[in-house]
């Protein structure tokens, strides 16, 4: 497992950063066995969000690291200001509100890294950064920056941080994968996927802003489960979604250069989707959501992969592609002792669920 630093967290923060929306107080013993796994492999960040599972996610997180006498060890990205079904929920009130839930949630007395899950534009950036560094200031929280927040947005709340001698936004935490967004799965988000966002990773490369992408296989695009033959045939919430937001020809394509590069080099299609992510010059934590340890090594295995241009082919032939199907194979199950996923939307219809590999 490779780590980063970032400016405020006295604390290594691995390069790959376990989700938690799959779980819930509902089992909690599946739970702490797979956050216990993934530690053991040395994770050390796991992201949660106010919105997620109405706070019975933060809850569950913040009991597992109190039981095990973890908190020095492990960093906790939160997440609010998510809009909700009547108002968008970015203002100095509601991150207030938002991180005192969190806390109380969490039972701690600080998040490691705060970040705003959504943005709105029409709300001045001035406000946003007064509130975060009273935060800040106050020790609820170690770190922020944005969730789903252009660029330019970035720069702006950053210039007026500069300007008054304040602290900016030291992350960011867009989508980023090596599929190309056609639509976007849930209003508000932000992607710096595909030809269309070169400048917006150029920029991020040049200021070497820490990014916490999400969705690193496409929502599951990348699974190796997705072929054009059976991609009008998805169903459920989230195939559904990554068939609208991913099915184009050019991501087939993608996934047919993808397949041939794993096949010559003893990789599976996700593991090379990841090493193409974590291999951009771009300071990356890429956000995971392994539904089992072996995943979670699966994962790793991939992110701290040389380029894969610079790794020499295995001697014998490569494995030949399989048939493609007519028919979506269904998603595989998590383990018994961890919570289903539901196939109906998250709590709040905008909110972000992790893929199961992404």
């Amino acid at each position: 497992m490779q780590y980063g630093h970032i400016p405020g967290i006295d604390k290594p923060i691995s390069r790959l950063v376990q989700g938690t929306l799959m779980v819930s107080s509902q089992d909690l013993d599946g739970a702490f066995a797979l956050f216990d796994s993934i530690l053991a492999l040395g994770c050390t960040a796991f992201d949660t969000a106010h919105v997620y599972g109405q706070g019975d996610n933060e809850r569950t997180v913040g009991r597992w690291v109190r039981e095990r006498g973890i908190r020095e060890q492990v960093v906790i990205i939160g997440k609010g200001a998510h809009h909700s079904q009547d108002r968008r929920r970015v203002t100095p009130f509601d991150i207030s509100a938002d991180i005192h839930d969190s806390l109380a949630r969490f039972q701690f007395d600080y998040i490691d890294l705060y970040l705003l899950h959504r943005d709105d534009p029409a709300v001045p950036v001035g406000p946003i950064v007064e509130a975060l560094n009273e935060h800040l200031r106050a020790g609820r929280i170690r770190a922020f920056g944005g969730s789903n927040w252009s660029v330019e947005r970035i720069r702006e709340a950053n210039a007026y941080a500069a300007e008054r001698g304040l602290a900016p936004f030291i992350a960011s935490s867009p989508n980023f994968s090596l599929a190309d967004q056609i639509q976007e799965p849930w209003p508000g988000c932000v992607t710096i996927s595909g030809p269309a966002h070169a400048e917006a990773r150029a920029w991020y490369a040049q200021q070497q802003l820490p990014l916490f992408t999400w969705s690193s296989l496409a929502g599951g695009f990348f699974s190796g489960r997705f072929s054009r033959e059976n991609i009008g045939a998805a169903e459920g919430y989230f195939d559904t979604l990554a068939a609208q937001c991913y099915g184009s020809e050019a991501n087939f394509q993608r996934l047919d250069r993808a397949a041939q590069l794993g096949a010559a080099r003893g990789l599976s299609v996700p593991q090379v989707a990841l090493a193409y992510v974590m291999s951009q010059p771009l300071d990356i934590y890429a956000l995971v959501g392994s539904a089992s340890a072996d995943e979670f090594a699966a994962n790793a295995a991939a992110a701290d992969l040389p380029p894969l241009s610079s790794r020499p082919p295995p001697q014998s032939p490569p494995p030949q592609s399989p048939p493609p199907r007519s028919r979506l194979p269904p998603r595989p199950p998590p383990p018994a002792s961890i919570a289903a996923r539901s196939s109906s939307p998250p709590t709040s219809s905008s909110a972000r669920p992790m893929s199961p590999t992404a």
